[in-house]
């Protein structure tokens, strides 16, 4: 489950511990503020240079030649046409020096190489190519002759366990035993229960599709590499690049200062990040190389696709007894872990005593899957809350007061340990108010083609806690200017502006009087990459206490001068006064000791997390949509967010998160779907924008409002759990809940489009449904 695990951080005891006591915040004066961000005019100037704006002297450009096949085995190579051709300068396959690199980017499998010989999906890189221009080096990639031993695939992964199927590696599909969760007597409880529903659910494959694509500048001196990646955390690239290539970790720096949009794929390394490294070891030249559009729709991650069959129990009174769930998918032809956490809300989201999950994981022949906004709990949410509201129509319950009726207070899949605070039920309950649930659900239905339904979804994210390590640095110069030092990535989510807002939480400094340096790993401190909502709840209380340690500091300097105990001195808008007496006070700037050494620098460490509590971000979403019976047409009129997701840092950037979750949960849900040809080439078919659809700004409702509960989690110094994350899972069943409620029927399948609904529609017509 690394596409999980990696975001679950477990106390490490040997991590430096803070260095102040923090109290919880109270009443805030900055922190919680709609601030806009801290670089708004740097990204919207043009002035931000992202990894694919370096342009370095000499550089040159780089092209990947990919296997055309879904399986495949090289059994010839010619460059020399290429190695020809105007501006190349190097030609690198499998056989160059250097190139035989051990690829262990599969947590299953080490047996691959950077250039393998054995392709196993469509996109697998067979060659590399730098020239002086992009165009030259496409037209070189393109002249490179490979001759391929076309092999039978499998890339339909409900038949991957079929006798007949072709196999991915080994001997099997199967890429490990499945995998079982149980707790309970799940026979008892079907047993006990007054109605027992069953239905299989399926979600599409989804693509990571940010805005800047995939890739890095590589740039060696000597022995030394450095390189600018679009990325969601420098350490993990260094750490890579430098297992790659047998180098210290002081020997590559990793800088990442911009990056245009990350959901989980750039979580760390691919193999562009390691050719486009080793062409320009070989060139002595640095090299860009970024991936084009099309081979980001084959080879860089995906949300893969799971199918979920469910079985639920439920009383009469709506008290849930029983919960089974198989599930089955692939992380293509790499991962081991296809189903990965889709079954980890129906062991922990309601309160349930007899449940019982087993997953299935089959390779097959394409890419391979990488996290992706929530891995696992999108898949699982579009099952288990459409049986929610199956189970609420059966009893005949309102769908949130069944949802309210099973709201635990402990993690049940982890050892009953109890949550730092739950917020699943404020988030029903203040969200339901919000929107307007009782009166929309009682609206006269519409006469005409056009209907109306509302729906609503609830979740939680198992990550989102954040922990340690993490270290950062606050120098205070005697001006009454900081400079905020750290090693985490800002992808786009704001981060920067909020732990600048934390520096001016502490030390009363304007946000416009605070530089950032971050993300480079020759320049910064220490940070794990920035993803599963984890960032904010992981560097915010470092930052803090780095602060604080400022703050400390300046005020022992102040107690010497004043002659007043420290204990009795606070700082405030710039200066240092006494709680005792209203005359003893001096501006920060006038502190001899300070305006001898001119700054003060703070060192602040993130603490661990309690380890007898369990912290996650809760939340319930509600939609409106109106359906044409006429040809299946959804359209999406209001969504609303309610979610618990701790103490609100920059309200304008945690609206933000929910405006963009969203959206992303729409295009899940009605729109995207990776289409392979499992009949004839095994071929990705929807290889393009037009065929492949993300959601656009007509598919995107203007009304999205949000709810924000803050119950005054104290799991770490800042109070902040993560909101990224959360904002995805329960859309898309939102929206379906939604449909079901306008016309009477359930979308089993996404996406939920107008071919599929006006078929069940027209079957429900005729009575075939």
């Amino acid at each position: 489950m690394k596409e999980l695990t990696y975001y679950l951080t477990e106390p490490v005891p040997e991590t430096p511990k803070p260095q102040e006591k923090a109290e919880p915040w109270t009443e805030t004066k900055i922190v919680g503020r709609p601030e806009p961000r801290v670089d708004g005019y740097q990204r919207t100037s043009g002035g931000a240079i992202y990894p694919s704006d370096v342009n370095l002297p000499g550089m040159l450009h780089g092209a990947i030649l990919r296997c055309p096949h879904p399986h495949a085995r090289v059994t010839s190579i010619d460059t020399s046409k290429a190695e020809a051709m105007p501006g190349v300068h190097v030609v690198i396959t499998d056989k160059t020096p250097g190139a035989d690199i051990p690829w262990y980017e599969s947590s299953q499998r080490g047996d691959s190489r950077l250039f393998d010989d054995h392709c196993r999906f469509e996109g697998e890189a067979v060659a590399a190519v730098a020239a002086e221009t992009p165009y030259q080096a496409w037209d070189a990639a393109r002249a490179i002759e490979v001759e391929f031993e076309v092999l039978p695939f499998t890339v339909d992964f409900k038949k991957a366990l079929d006798d007949d199927a072709p196999i991915v590696w080994g001997t099997t599909n199967r890429t490990r035993d499945a995998r079982t969760y149980e707790r309970g007597d799940i026979a008892a409880g079907f047993t006990a229960a007054d109605v027992v529903l069953e239905e299989t659910y399926n979600i599409e494959c989804q693509l990571h599709m940010p805005m800047e694509s995939f890739g890095s500048v590589a740039q060696w001196e000597g022995g030394k590499l450095t390189v600018w990646h679009s990325t969601q955390g420098v350490y993990p690239i260094q750490q890579g690049l430098a297992q790659n290539f047998g180098l210290p970790l002081s020997h590559v720096r990793a800088i990442g200062h911009y990056v245009g949009g990350a959901f989980g794929a750039k979580l760390w390394t691919g193999k562009y990040s390691a050719i486009a490294a080793l062409l320009a070891k070989i060139a002595a030249r640095p090299v860009k190389l970024f991936v084009t559009r099309e081979e980001t729709l084959l080879c860089v991650g995906n949300r893969p696709a799971v199918q979920m069959r469910l079985k639920a129990g439920v009383k009469r009174d709506g008290t849930l007894v029983a919960l089974e769930m198989e599930n089955l998918g692939s992380g293509g032809a790499y991962s081991g872990s296809g189903t990965g956490s889709a079954d980890f809300q129906t062991r922990d989201l309601y309160l349930c005593p007899n449940v019982r999950t087993v997953s299935h994981d089959v390779y097959i022949n394409a890419g391979e899957q990488r996290p992706m906004r929530a891995p696992g709990h999108p898949q699982n949410s579009w099952a288990l809350e459409q049986m929610m509201d199956a189970l609420a129509e059966a009893i005949d319950m309102c769908p949130v007061e069944l949802r309210l009726k099973n709201i635990p207070t402990v993690s049940q899949a982890r050892g009953d340990r109890p949550y730092s605070t739950t917020g699943f039920k404020e988030c029903l309950e203040e969200g339901a108010e919000e929107f307007g649930w009782s009166e929309a659900r009682e609206a006269e239905a519409a006469n005409g083609h056009l209907k109306r339904g509302v729906g609503v979804a609830g979740c939680l994210w198992a990550a989102g806690a954040g922990g340690p390590p993490s270290t950062a640095v606050v120098r205070y110069f005697s001006d009454g200017s900081c400079n905020l030092n750290m090693g985490a990535s800002d992808i786009g989510t704001g981060t920067k502006t909020v732990m600048a807002m934390v520096v001016a939480e502490e030390l009363g400094v304007p946000l416009e009087r605070i530089t950032i340096e971050y993300a480079d790993t020759g320049t910064t401190q220490y940070a794990s990459a920035s993803g599963g909502s984890k960032t904010v709840p992981t560097e915010s209380p470092a930052v803090r206490d780095a602060a604080l340690n400022c703050k400390s500091q300046i005020i022992k300097m102040a107690a010497g001068e004043l002659e007043v105990p420290a204990e009795d001195l606070v700082l405030e808008n710039g200066e240092v006064r006494s709680t005792v007496d209203p005359d003893k006070s001096i501006a920060v700037g006038q502190v001899r000791a300070f305006r001898a050494s001119q700054v003060v620098v703070g060192v602040g460490y993130r603490g661990p997390n309690p380890e007898d509590t369990v912290t996650c971000p809760f939340a319930a979403q509600f939609c409106e949509v109106e359906v044409n019976t006429l040809t299946g047409e959804v359209k999406v009129l209001r969504f609303l967010g309610a979610h618990e997701s701790g103490r609100v840092m920059n309200r304008m950037t945690y609206d933000n998160q929910i405006y963009g979750g969203i959206t992303m949960g729409i295009g899940l849900g009605m729109t995207e779907r990776r289409i392979l040809d499992s009949n004839q080439t095994g071929k990705m078919v929807n290889r393009n924008f037009h065929d492949y659809k993300i959601p656009t700004a007509l598919d995107v409702p203007a009304d999205i409002s949000t709810v924000a509960i803050d119950l005054g989690d104290t799991f770490n110094t800042t109070g902040a759990k993560g909101i990224g994350e959360p904002v995805t899972i329960p859309t898309a069943p939102a929206i379906a809940n939604a449909v079901y409620n306008a016309v009477g029927v359930r979308i089993t399948d996404t996406p939920i489009n107008p071919t599929t609904l006006a078929a069940k529609l027209a079957a429900k017509r005729e009575g075939r449904g």
